[in-house]
């Protein structure tokens, strides 16, 4: 990130927000699920972010799952293992999870966790409806504070040392992630959907690394972590996961239907 850009950011203590951000959540008429229609068990699998596990989207969990999604956890405790290591077993669950339900998953990903959803629909398009990325920086994804730029050396450094389950600092450049580092410059599949959430306020990644040519991008008023728990993000996603369903079928259904 250029000085100029962070001179522009919003400030982190922003960030503090997120539970108010929440707390207007469970008030607003889209975490009861008014004017949602009923998914009818379509599957979604959720990835958390940098530094979050499977906990940090259980809001988001229990609200998918009254509007009738069948969800599946990432199996993350904290998003802190190398890319590639975590990609490959995303794509063990959503192989799983696709044969279980028989059509193709839609996965929403927040931060970190929206670029690996990225590399997934890149690996595997017939098992991916479509992904919904919650700031996540697809286009740089050192676009980040300061601050948390420092979270990220301390936990590669505490890799290199021998850490068990941290990515390394030669993850960004070495050859474990390099397949990694070449789909998520691939372009995007075509008959899988991608939309972009991003904010202006957001204080930890820089929005404009969140705008994904290929995406349709959305933006919201929210901070970076609020946006698990931001009413105006639940209603992009909604409206995302709807207009998924039309790309649910395998893709053995469609080859059946040619």
């Amino acid at each position: 990130m250029r000085f100029a850009d962070l001179l522009e950011q919003p400030p982190i203590w922003r960030e503090s927000l997120a539970g108010l951000e929440a707390s207007r959540l469970v008030r607003d008429p889209v975490f009861r699920g008014e004017s949602i229609a009923d998914a009818g068990g379509q599957p979604v699998l959720l990835v958390p972010g940098f530094l979050a596990g499977d906990g940090s989207l259980g809001l988001m969990t229990g609200w998918l799952r009254r509007t009738g999604h069948h969800t599946s956890r990432a199996g993350i405790r904290a998003n802190v293992d190398c890319s590639e290591a975590s990609v490959r077993r995303l794509l063990g669950r959503l192989e799983r999870f696709a044969e279980r339900r028989g059509e193709r998953v839609a996965i929403v990903g927040q931060s970190r966790g929206g670029s690996l959803a990225r590399v997934l629909a890149v690996r595997r398009p017939d098992l991916v409806s479509g992904i919904v990325t919650l700031g996540s920086p697809v286009v740089d994804p050192l676009a980040v504070h300061p601050l948390v730029r420092l979270q990220v050396e301390w936990v590669s450094a505490l890799g290199s040392l021998g850490a068990p389950g941290l990515f390394r600092s030669g993850c960004l450049a070495g050859e474990c992630c390099e397949p990694f580092r070449s789909d998520s410059d691939a372009p995007f599949p075509p008959g899988v959907e991608f939309v972009a959430v991003y904010s202006r306020s957001d204080g930890i990644v820089d929005w404009r690394a969140c705008l994904d040519p290929a995406a349709e991008r959305v933006e919201v008023a929210s901070s970076h972590v609020g946006m698990a728990a931001n009413a105006s993000v639940y209603r992009v996603i909604a409206a995302a996961l709807e207009g998924f369903r039309a790309h649910a079928a395998p893709s053995w259904v469609h080859a059946q239907a040619a």
